[in-house]
């Protein structure tokens, strides 16, 4: 028996990187309890997304946050820059809390994101990877 395995194809490059973010829970169609600005850090970041530490308020979140009735509001605050990166993202994906505590790791699409902001992001990405 064979099977094959679709490669992973990813649109761009992705850095483990740990960058303080700040987030905020929008939604046009689910009244949400909390209007909190949360803080978490990134895993990795790439010019299509990023991988979120932080908290959520409620496990009853997580099928809004899955089916895009939630969408997150991102402040990425990258090293040497005034202003934070903007941006406004879907969450693809909610990988398990982390034992002892209220925060888990939310893969996140870029839905809404400025060329320039955007343009900020790669070229971090490539001065990372150029200084390693």
């Amino acid at each position: 028996m064979s099977f094959e395995y679709e490669t992973e194809k990813r649109e761009f490059v992705r850095i483990h990187t740990d960058i303080p973010v700040r987030y905020k829970f929008l939604s046009r169609s689910i009244p949400l309890e909390s209007e909190g600005i949360f803080e978490g850090t990134t895993a990795n970041l790439s010019g299509s997304g990023l991988l979120l530490v932080g908290r959520i308020p409620g496990m009853s979140w997580i099928p809004g946050l899955l089916m895009g009735e939630i969408l997150i509001g991102v402040n990425i605050l990258l090293p040497l820059m005034d202003a934070p990166i903007k941006a406004l993202a879907r969450v693809a994906w909610i990988e398990a809390f982390q034992k002892g505590t209220d925060k888990c790791a939310m893969g996140l699409r870029f839905k809404e994101i400025s060329k320039e902001n955007q343009d900020e992001i790669l070229k971090y990405i490539i001065k990372a990877q150029i200084t390693r």
